[in-house]
Order: C-alpha cells, then structure tokens, then sequence
C-alpha cells in the first residue's frame, strides 16, 4: 500500500488486545487507515489523544514498539464495470486469480442518500421463489432479512435467489462463509453462466474475523456506483449478518465497552441501520437498492439482540423452516412478511394475485391443520 512522505509515524503502543492498539497521536481522523507493524488497521475510537486502532489482521505477535503509519486516506474501492464476475476479499484483492480492478478510488461507507432524493418503492423485484413471489413480494428499494437456523441451507437459497432474480446486477457480500459455501457460490453461478452480472466479496471462515466488518461497505458502495450512477436495479445478497455482528462484538469487547443485550455492543442498532438504510428508490424511473440479507438464529431465538434489532429496522422478514411434512425447507408463509408487497401486488404484478396469495395460504393453512 503506497505511503505517503510525510506520513504520522509513531512508535510507541500503550496497549495491545486481540483485536486493536492504542497509542497517543494527533492529527489524525476517525475511520482512517494505517499500517501497523506493516498490517493494515483502522481508526475506530479518539479521546482527546488516545487513538485506538482495529487491527484487521490481529495483534498476535505485535510489539508495543511496532511502527505506526497513518496512511491519511479511508477505505476506498476501485468500483466500475470491469467488477463484474469477480470474487474479492474484504480488501477488495482478488480472489479469482485475475489482476487487481483499475480506476478511481471510491470511498467506502459514505453517508446513505438523502431522504429527499428517494422515491417510494414501487417496482417489484422478482426472485423466482414462489415463497417470495407470491406471498411476499420484494419491492425495489426493500430491505428484508432471511431468518434461519444455522443447519439450514440459506446460502443454497441466497444462490437460487441471484440466479434467478430479475435484477441488473447482484452483489454478493459473504462474511464467515465455509470454504465449501465459498467455492458453492463460485461453481453455481460459473455453470449457470451469470457470471457477467454479479460481483462477490468474500470473507471465509479462514480469514480474520474482524475482516468481516469491511464487506457490507465494499458490497454497498459497489451497489451505489451502478444504481446511483448507473440508473440499475441492484440486488444485494448478504449472509451472514450474525456473523458480522459477532465481529462487531469482538472488537467492542476489546474496547473494554460495556457490552449490551446478549453481549452485542451498545452501538448494534446503529450498526446495523447504517447497512440497511442504504438501500433506496430513486425518483424518475431510476436505480435502486434491494437487500436480502440472512440472519441465523440461535436455537430458533428471534428475541436474540441480532434479529431483534434487525426486525425494528427492516420491512418485513422471511422464514426458513423445515416442514415436518416433507422434509424440505421452506419459507414459512405464517412467520414470513413483507411489509410493502401491497405496494405492488394487484398492481404491478398480475391483477388478481392478491386473490391467488390469500387463497393459496389458506389452502396450505386447510393442508397444515
């Protein structure tokens, strides 16, 4: 990573945990970068001149008289079509064996777009399941999150779901995926030759966990270049968003921050709103934002603080469960809900699909009892 000549250089670290550093500096910035005896960190936290960075990488190994450089710039993304069909890491390098992307630098995380430039969302988003379709249709400019138990298959269905969407382009952001989840995507959207159209970010189990923290911003600010800039409709597909959060509680912990509900951060709420809220409906027929994103539950626990905090924020949400009838999962039509589906339903889909959907679930409710 190219340095600066006059970059802040220190050399003493008054603390060091598993996850970040502090040291006393001044001049720097909330959120920006630096190297840490040559691994890459970030600014999370100043007090007066206290600075604590997390270390991406972790700490193990580190000195107290390691060099500090503080870079002077934030994390940014070369965004642009020549993405299209590339697997990243969460530092946006490559993990397909092709060159690094070219172009300008993109910021990533930047503030989501002004209320007044959004429209209501009113164009449905198809994915092909009927479960979703037909019962709880997605709306451009939705957010919406799968819940599921971890010994479901999500990241088959997250798979089914970019195949089969009726999107311009899919952005993929997995966080703690197994390597076998990893190489699934890969396989499946390489034979099924849609390669052309999604873009994925990846962090596997392999990786550090704090890495995880960098993808959804890498996934959004991707989003917002062809929906913004572009005029397209964007899916975004994030799994796992416990996991995420699970890193979020990593690095709070080492911060000696007081832990809130099921040891998630006092900042979870907030944390999360600044993912989901970028999605969006521009006016005029342009681009838009839709995000799915996946949220495993503990033993079925919706009341745990990842999705409790999640359903306040979100429109709706869509269920996983195996049905003792057949053996396969299914998305729950009693459990699952999308909060804008009659925005579009009746309207912009086939006229009587209302009639269709309330008959079908009754039909399955008649089957169930």
């Amino acid at each position: 990573m190219e340095i600066k000549a006059f970059a802040k250089r220190f050399t003493h670290l008054e603390d060091i945990t598993r996850a970040t550093c502090t040291l006393r500096a001044s001049g720097v910035h909330n959120e920006e970068l630096a190297l840490v005896d040559g691994q890459l960190a970030q600014v999370v936290r100043i007090r007066k001149d206290v600075v604590t960075l997390q270390i991406f990488a972790g700490t193990e190994g580190l000195s107290n008289h390691a060099e500090v450089v503080f870079l002077g710039k934030y994390p940014n993304l070369k965004v642009g079509p020549h993405l299209m069909g590339r697997f990243l890491n969460a530092y946006g390098q490559p993990l397909d064996g092709a060159p690094l992307p070219e172009g300008d630098g993109t910021e990533l995380g930047g503030p989501s777009a002004n209320p007044v430039r959004r429209a209501q969302p009113s164009v449905p988003i198809l994915t092909g399941l009927p479960g979703i379709d037909l019962n709880n249709t997605l709306v451009g400019g939705q957010k919406i999150p799968f819940f599921a138990d971890p010994d479901q298959p999500y990241n088959e269905v997250m798979a089914m779901v970019a195949l089969r969407a009726k999107a311009d382009r899919i952005i993929l952001g997995g966080m703690g995926l197994s390597y076998d989840d990893y190489v699934y995507f890969r396989q499946t959207f390489r034979e099924a030759g849609v390669l052309d159209r999604i873009i994925a970010f990846i962090n596997t189990t392999q990786d550090q966990p704090v890495e995880r923290l960098l993808i959804p911003d890498m996934a959004l600010t991707t989003a917002e270049h062809f929906a913004v800039e572009q005029g397209e409709n964007v899916l975004v597909l994030l799994t796992d968003m416990t996991l995420y959060a699970d890193a979020l509680s990593i690095v709070a912990n080492r911060m000696d921050q007081i832990p809130s509900k099921d040891s998630m951060p006092g900042s979870l709420y907030s944390d999360l709103a600044r993912i989901y809220e970028k999605s969006l409906q521009l006016p005029d027929g342009g681009g838009s934002i839709t995000i799915l994103a996946v949220t495993t539950l503990n033993q079925g626990d919706i009341t745990h603080a990842i999705p409790d905090n999640t359903g306040y924020i979100t429109e709706g949400q869509l269920f996983l469960r195996k049905d003792s009838d057949t053996g396969k999962i299914i998305i729950d039509p009693f459990r699952s809900l999308s909060r804008l589906k009659q925005l579009v339903i009746g309207k912009q889909t086939r006229a009587d699909h209302p009639q269709v959907m309330n008959t079908a679930i009754r039909l399955y409710a008649d089957a169930q009892e």
